[in-house]
């Protein structure tokens, strides 16, 4: 038994620091996704609306819109979608202009580099190889929540806490399944 508990505490350990740092990745993102209601995880998102102060609108007038916002880009394109809408497209912007309503709206998306990052993993965007990898973590998951319940012996380990633990962890789960 003592052989077998040393090759458990090994594995449990070993498993535990190798993935510890994509176990901290993953729980950020997974907060960061829990909230997805409150917040954009994965890009900034600006919006703001203007007042359009021009009659008519041409190149000129949209080189001064764009100054007018700080937009230094001079690659850009200009779709007339209706006879009162134009659309400006620069690499992470937008402006739609209505002619009709004399308005201006501007719309910047940037990603936020961390959470991006980190959300691109977790949802496995990468895809290919990760898609294995990512698995393989998921079954050391299990491993490690199923070694974790023999590193201690007596009342800290499954005679007592370890018991009442696992059963509460596994009970809180399924009860919010059946009410929600």
């Amino acid at each position: 038994m003592n052989k077998w508990r040393k090759i458990n505490n090994i594995l449990h350990r070993d498993f535990g620091y190798f993935f510890a740092g994509l176990t901290i990745i993953y729980a950020i993102s997974g907060i960061a996704v829990n909230h997805i209601n409150s917040w954009n995880p994965n890009y900034i998102i600006e919006r703001k609306t203007f007042n359009l102060t021009y009659s008519e609108l041409n190149t000129k007038n949209i080189i001064s819109i764009l100054k007018t916002l700080n937009i230094n880009e001079t690659k850009y394109k200009v779709l007339q979608t209706d006879v009162n809408l134009t659309q400006i497209f620069l690499k992470d912007k937008t402006i739609s202009i209505n002619t009709k309503t004399k308005k201006i709206f501007y719309e910047s998306v940037k990603k936020r580099a961390v959470f991006h990052a980190f959300n691109k993993l977790h949802l496995n965007h990468i895809k290919g190889f990760w898609t294995y990898f990512a698995d393989f973590y998921a079954f050391v998951l299990i491993l490690l929540s199923v070694t974790g319940f023999f590193v201690l012996k007596g009342k800290k380990g499954l005679k007592w806490r370890g018991t009442i633990l696992g059963i509460a962890g596994l009970i809180i789960p399924v009860i919010f399944i059946f009410i929600f």
